[in-house]
């Protein structure tokens, strides 16, 4: 594509962006960047239509961008740009402040997300709280069963339900406690160190079971959506708020978005390059590390006429961020 052809391109997107409205030729020629005719700009919007860059709706004599052109767009805009002082301090805010559990500062963080952006925040979660392990507790519940209570350093309190033999006594249960105590506290529930056997079968039996429920991986991190309701306001056709709501309710298929887009490389998912039936959406992701490791996502979705590098930058500034803060909380 030349030059000109793109410069027309990107104020089309632009001002659709701003608008949500199709753009004229006229509406451009004022354009700083677009120093010719509205005949000239006119006859380059044609050619962009022909090639799939634009489409006209309806009777309309103008025209908004097709999800080939959204893609160049974002293709070319070199990278994510800046938030402004008032956001920048917003983030900065907002992280001094986070502290508690790891599942309040995710839901937080995803409804930080949204009023950057006014789309919905999605955080994909972490499979485990990356923060080590400060307590282990072992408790007999009724004859068979005892819960396996792990208190972490950000707050968390993860709990197992562990069937055992019945003839498993309070005994066992605390002595299996008091060994898994001294072997566990100060790791991470990612990092359980291997029991050796002592000899006793009915102890070597819990432990083993414990440490096997703590090692255990969940099919899946947590999904938390913040600023659902913000998508009603996105969109004109009732349908489509309707059938991105369910599927944000989905955690599931949230979660096989997200993992096949990463999977991909795709740090920004167009209409149907999501893999969903959200032909007006965008996804924008970013890989949410913690101390070298991926540990989750961090995503907007909004309308295809979302503004992509206000949204690249918002997610990228936030994913960085929280994998700092989730970082302090598992030194601490």
């Amino acid at each position: 594509m030349d030059e000109r052809k793109a410069t027309v391109l990107r104020a089309v997107v632009e001002a659709y962006i701003d608008t949500a409205q199709p753009i004229g030729s006229g509406a451009l020629s004022g354009h700083g960047d677009l120093a010719v005719s509205s005949a000239t700009i006119r006859s380059e919007m044609a050619s962009l239509e022909t090639e799939g860059y634009l489409a006209s709706p309806h009777t309309s004599a103008g025209r908004i961008p097709t999800e080939k052109g959204y893609r160049y767009f974002v293709d070319n805009i070199g990278g994510p740009g800046r938030l402004g002082p008032t956001d920048t301090r917003r983030v900065s805010d907002f992280f001094t402040r986070a502290q508690g559990a790891i599942e309040g500062r995710l839901q937080d963080t995803s409804q930080l997300l949204s009023s950057l952006t006014a789309y919905a925040g999605v955080i994909l979660g972490p499979s485990h709280d990356p923060a080590t392990i400060r307590s282990v507790q072992l408790v007999l519940l009724d004859p068979g069963q005892v819960l396996l209570v792990l208190v972490l350093s950000s707050g968390t309190v993860e709990r197992h339900e562990i069937m055992v033999d019945d003839s498993v006594d309070e005994d066992v249960v605390a002595r299996a406690g008091d060994r898994l105590s001294l072997r566990l506290v100060g790791t991470t529930p990612t990092s359980v160190p291997q029991q050796q056997p002592v000899g006793d079968a009915a102890l070597d039996g819990l432990v083993k079971l414990a440490l096997h429920a703590i090692g255990a991986e969940p099919e899946a991190g947590p999904v938390y959506v913040g600023g659902a309701a913000n998508m009603a306001g996105q969109f004109d056709a009732v349908d489509t708020v309707r059938e991105v709501l369910t599927i944000l309710e989905h955690q599931l298929m949230v979660v096989s978005m997200v993992r096949d887009l990463l999977d991909r490389g795709l740090s920004v998912a167009i209409g149907s390059e999501t893999g969903l039936p959200l032909a007006d959406c965008s996804v924008v992701l970013s890989p949410l590390m913690v101390d070298g490791e991926l540990a989750g996502s961090v995503g907007v979705l909004g309308p295809t006429r979302m503004d992509y590098p206000r949204t690249l930058a918002a997610v990228q500034v936030v994913s960085n961020r929280l994998g700092d803060s989730l970082a302090k909380a598992t030194d601490n």
